[in-house]
């Protein structure tokens, strides 16, 4: 069984201001105030992330592929484009699934480019559980105080399921009508459900958030 990450790169990010897959990571002290692009950025820190323990990543971009590209190649993951990515983040969900069906993979382990890259000991507790699940267990998924978060770590079954949705469909929902083919992990990790959608939120961030 190969694993795949996969990242959803293609939003607009228009409460932003500007890419969110571009912002520093580590955080810097304001949005505004940067003058070029960091060595390090949020996509280039996820991919690293996942790169540690999937033997692929892909990067789904959407009208945004001619710049994030650069991040993705020298990074050493593989960029999928969602053509059409006003149909929603599902769509781009169908996006990079279908190409890890195509690359060989039944395993993917998807997040979001605006949730914080979750720590080596959350994706290692959550590819231990997903290893030892049973057959009827499709899919993994992080739990902080009682919160479900990303990543998340899906199988062949579950993917297939996604893949047969409309594009306009909806991730939680088809969890929720699968809910008992879902293994929910606790982890000691606020990060899994933490996300970055406006300048405020990188704001309250400091550089400490990466340890």
């Amino acid at each position: 069984m190969g694993i795949s990450g996969v990242i959803l790169a293609a939003g607009d990010s228009s409460r932003m201001g500007r890419d969110k897959a571009l912002l520093p990571w580590p955080p810097q002290a304001s949005v505004n105030s940067l003058k070029s692009l960091p060595s390090g950025t949020l996509l280039s820190t996820a991919i690293e992330a996942l790169s540690r323990y999937c033997d692929m990543v892909v990067v789904v971009a959407g009208k945004n592929e001619p710049v994030l590209a650069p991040v993705v190649y020298a990074s050493g993951a593989f960029l999928a484009q969602n053509v059409a990515p006003e149909r929603g983040q599902f769509s781009s969900l169908q996006t990079g699934l279908h190409d890890v069906m195509n690359r060989g993979r039944d395993a993917a382990m998807i997040t979001l480019v605006d949730r914080l890259p979750p720590r080596p000991t959350t994706l290692e507790k959550l590819i231990d559980a997903f290893e030892k699940r049973g057959r009827n267990t499709w899919a993994v998924v992080p739990e902080f105080e009682g919160k479900h978060g990303h990543p998340i770590l899906v199988g062949r079954e579950m993917i297939e399921m996604f893949l047969r949705s409309v594009a306009t469909g909806n991730a939680r929902d088809i969890e929720h009508a699968n809910q008992q083919r879902i293994m929910y992990v606790p982890v000691e990790d606020s990060r899994v459900t933490m996300n970055i959608n406006t300048p405020e939120d990188y704001a309250k961030l400091g550089p400490d958030i990466q340890t």
